[in-house]
């Protein structure tokens, strides 16, 4: 009688394995749902004659032999270091919000790990979620599991699903931290989208200028050299011939071999300044005054600003609505908050709390949060309401990030014409001059020689 081999969950959503000999396939599945098990893979073992072949043992058939044997060419995975092997924020919030939708339609959580393994396509994500299943098979909680991926899942998504865990809401969790995730994209989109095309004019007119002033101005110096003679030029464009020639001696080198075009001391100056910032932001002083210079950049600082805050308030409200307790919940804000200023704040709310006194007084005191969210929070607090105080600041302030980067976006887009129109319109109007220049000197000439 053929042996089957088989995949199936139990009633608590476990997978089990397992080999049955019955006659058919059908008897199999029928077998199975009689023991109480939901199969999700049954197919018939292979024969001991046709695992080995000429000393040499046979790959299974109809995608392998049950189990976790993994045979073949397409199962092999090279790990690179440096290449692959992040996650996106939009994948795994989209992961976050399908895991969160199967959960509360009553899937059991390992076999909805199984469904989103199988159709995800990003590579670290599709094994990550599979050591979760094997961890999870193995006796771990699902927070112990994630707590075993810190690069992908950060503290805060830990800490969420472990109170939902202890809850005995996780379906909850789910959903608030999918809410979350979502919003926190929506709002990096809408900024990088925002940026988008005015970055993409300033580097396409960058480029134009650079070619003009290394290329094309330089040609006409040589012509407006031959046609006035000792006459020459007007004194603006003597000054844009002088950028010009600055232009093409410092910032870019150009020569007759391969490969023809050398970097000049301008930019090897401003790769030096880069370099050097990066490594001034590293250090804790450096990094501190840069965040405090993001704070008050003009134009862009407010809006930086309001991220800032509406990140603090809605990570701190969805935490402690999800049940992470306080002094917790403040830690795992001031270590999400990408800002050391602000992360600075958060630290002395948490003394504050420790020692038994209000939020109030230590965001006040910061100086980076502004009148409305510490009345709003003061509200929160003495009417035990704070975490949905927490989500509306979070929500006000979302709405202002978008109202600052459509009133930015639309502020740039003139400034940009208008200093487009001029480093051209100078452009043409010095290589102008010269002409008019030479057909006043050709007038001259020709009136003297009619006098004569």
């Amino acid at each position: 009688m053929p042996k089957f081999q088989y995949v199936a969950m139990d009633s608590r959503g476990k997978e089990q394995k397992g080999v049955l000999e019955v006659a058919s396939q059908a008897d199999a599945i029928n077998r199975l749902k009689e023991m109480g098990y939901f199969p999700t893979k049954v197919m018939e073992a292979e024969k001991p004659k046709a695992a080995k072949k000429d000393g040499k043992k046979a790959a299974p058939s109809g995608g392998g032999g049950g189990g976790k044997k993994k045979g073949g060419l397409g199962n092999i995975s090279i790990k690179i270091p440096g290449i692959g092997g992040g996650v996106k924020t939009k994948v795994l919030t989209t992961f976050t919000r399908q895991l969160a939708t199967l959960v509360d339609a009553g899937l059991p959580l390992l076999r909805g790990l199984r469904v989103l393994q199988k159709q995800e396509r990003n590579p670290t994500l599709r094994n990550t979620v599979d050591d979760l299943s094997v961890s999870i098979e193995g006796g771990s909680t699902f927070s112990e599991a994630l707590a075993q991926h810190p690069k992908i899942f950060n503290r805060l998504f830990v800490n969420m699903v472990k109170a939902g865990e202890l809850g005995g809401v996780l379906e909850v969790v789910l959903n608030r931290l999918a809410e979350f995730m979502e919003k926190a994209e929506k709002i990096k989109g809408k900024v990088v989208a925002a940026m988008f095309y005015p970055t993409a004019v300033m580097t396409v007119a960058i480029g134009i200028l650079a070619l003009l002033m290394v290329v094309v101005v330089p040609k006409f110096k040589a012509i407006f050299a031959d046609l006035l003679g000792d006459a020459g030029m007007p004194a603006f464009t003597e000054f844009v011939l002088a950028i010009s020639d600055a232009i093409k001696s410092k910032t870019i080198v150009l020569t007759e071999g391969p490969p023809y075009v050398y970097p000049g001391p301008v930019i090897w100056g401003i790769v030096a300044v880069f370099v050097l910032f990066k490594l001034a932001i590293r250090m804790k002083k450096g990094r501190w005054l840069w965040d405090k210079a993001k704070l008050h950049f003009p134009v862009i600082g407010s809006v930086i600003h309001k991220v800032a805050i509406a990140r603090f308030c809605r990570t701190l409200g969805t935490l402690v609505s999800s049940g992470v307790p306080i002094l917790q919940a403040l830690n795992i804000v001031r270590d999400t908050a990408g800002n050391v200023v602000v992360a600075s704040a958060v630290q002395q709310i948490h003394e504050s709390v420790k020692e038994g006194e209000t939020i109030t007084a230590p965001l006040e005191k910061s100086g980076v949060f502004p009148p409305m969210v510490i009345s709003m929070v003061d509200v929160g607090e003495q009417t035990g309401a704070l975490p949905e105080m927490l989500l509306k600041i979070a929500d006000t302030y979302d709405d202002e990030v978008d109202n600052a980067v459509a009133a930015m976006t639309s502020l740039l887009e003139p400034i940009m014409i208008v200093f487009l129109a001029v480093i051209v319109g100078s452009i043409v109007i010095a290589l102008f001059l010269p002409l008019i220049t030479l057909i006043d000197k050709l007038g001259s000439d020709s009136g003297d020689g009619g006098g004569d």
